[in-house]
């Protein structure tokens, strides 16, 4: 079965975001801002890449998309932090309606649309486990029944990391998060042109059923002032320094180390 995820790289769109700015081009100053791009490479090559180096089940496809107008410098940069990862696919468009572009993106990546696939929404600051893909296809065997009967059915782990880099080191905590755009999968049926992006992600449980896999943590969520949404800004009373324990979970299943982390940080 195809397993198809779109990761969006400051690209520019009309709706879509909760921090909607109201012209195409205020977008773009904001988006192409030189310290917000920065942060957003860091992020992306310390935290994101990783894990789609390495995942146990190499049968994916993931679309980075982002606007043909992303200046060239960071164009060619993100192609090369990419080149050497078989599964990613940068796609380029032009500015548009986030739904439609989104949709379109999806479903022209089906490579049989007369066979079900599974798609799964991520962020460029954001992590999952090394067995994501693994689980995700194990979660549609696991609930083929309700799979067969219905459209589409979201499957969220929902159990993660939120974590933050601050002046004293890199603070996180492990919780329990419904419904957000990391860890998040969908199953489409055959012949069915729903993709993941239909919906606001917090409210996927209106509109189908939804499986939810509460045993492991599966992805890591950062925090920092640039986040879309409010809550993740204002989500840091449970912050705290890594336990040994919660830095070995860091490094083994989602590839990423903190004291390295802390240490390029401080390099930029």
């Amino acid at each position: 079965m195809q397993v198809i995820g779109l990761c969006r790289f400051s690209y520019p769109a009309t709706g879509g975001f909760r921090l909607n700015r109201d012209t195409i081009e205020e977008q773009r100053q904001f988006l192409f801002a030189p310290d917000r791009l920065e942060e957003r490479f860091h992020l992306f090559e310390t935290i994101t890449l990783p894990s789609f180096r390495t995942q146990t089940d190499e049968a994916f496809e993931l679309l980075v998309l982002t606007g043909t107008c992303l200046p060239q410098i960071y164009a060619d940069r993100l192609r090369d932090l990419t080149a050497g990862i078989k599964q990613i696919r940068v796609i380029e468009k032009e500015p548009g309606d986030h739904k439609q572009i989104m949709r379109e993106v999806l479903n022209t990546a089906r490579a049989n649309p007369h066979q079900p696939c599974v798609q799964f929404r991520h962020d460029d600051d954001d992590a999952v486990s090394v067995d994501f893909i693994e689980c995700l296809r194990a979660a549609v065997h696991e609930n083929a029944g309700l799979m067969q009967q219905s459209e589409s059915v979201g499957i969220d782990f929902n159990h993660g990391f939120i974590a933050r880099r601050e002046a004293r080191g890199f603070q996180a905590a492990r919780v329990y998060r419904s419904l957000l755009g990391v860890g998040l999968g969908m199953y489409v049926q055959a012949g069915s042109s729903r993709t993941i992006f239909d919906r606001l992600h917090n409210r996927l449980a209106r509109f189908m059923p939804v499986v939810s896999y509460p045993d492991t943590p599966m992805w890591v969520r950062m925090l920092h002032a640039y986040n879309d949404s409010d809550h993740a800004r204002k989500d840091t009373s449970e912050l705290s320094s890594f336990t040994p324990q919660q830095a070995e979970d860091l490094r083994a299943r989602f590839l990423i180390d903190p004291d390295a982390f802390d240490v390029k940080y401080a390099a930029r």
